[in-house]
């Protein structure tokens, strides 16, 4: 039984998940990236490259004439956007089991606002829970090409 609640999907339990193959799951809500943002994941990482930090220089060197999120930074949205797109109510355990085909298509500049689209690669009886392998990929608004597109894969039990 599938039920919707405002634009989060509600799923009954994974294993309906196996009959939602090919299936979208829906797109989170708009962020908009920031510097704070950018600038806190540089600490937290320690990846303090220009391209990311120094608004200056990027301004006067770089390409995009602004810094620009890390990668990893768009990846590591991926659970806040699963989050607002969909939840399994008959579940004990959800667990990252991974990710695949991560490729970072276009870059997020500072001030660019990000979202997920998301849907069903496949499910399938896994460990004694559904394998839930998702198409993710990460939006960039008002342009053509994504910032990334990645596969997750997610061990859900019940």
């Amino acid at each position: 039984m599938l039920m919707y609640f405002m634009s989060k999907k509600i799923i009954d339990s994974p294993d309906i998940l196996k009959s939602m193959i090919g299936e979208s799951l829906g797109n989170s809500s708009w962020k908009k990236i920031t510097q704070t943002d950018i600038n806190n994941f540089a600490a937290a990482t320690e990846d303090y490259q220009w391209i990311h930090v120094d608004k200056e220089k990027a301004k006067n060197e770089s390409p995009y004439k602004n810094t620009i999120a890390h990668g990893y930074y768009s990846l590591s949205l991926l659970p806040k956007f699963v989050y607002e797109v969909w939840e399994c109510k008959k579940i004990k355990l959800i667990l990252n089991y991974g990710t695949e085909k991560v490729r970072f298509i276009s870059p997020v500049i500072c001030n660019d606002s990000v979202r997920a689209s998301i849907s069903v690669l496949n499910a399938k009886d896994y460990k004694g829970g559904i394998l839930l392998t998702s198409k993710v990929n990460i939006e960039i608004k008002n342009s053509k090409k994504p910032a990334l597109s990645a596969e997750t894969l997610s061990l859900l039990f019940s």
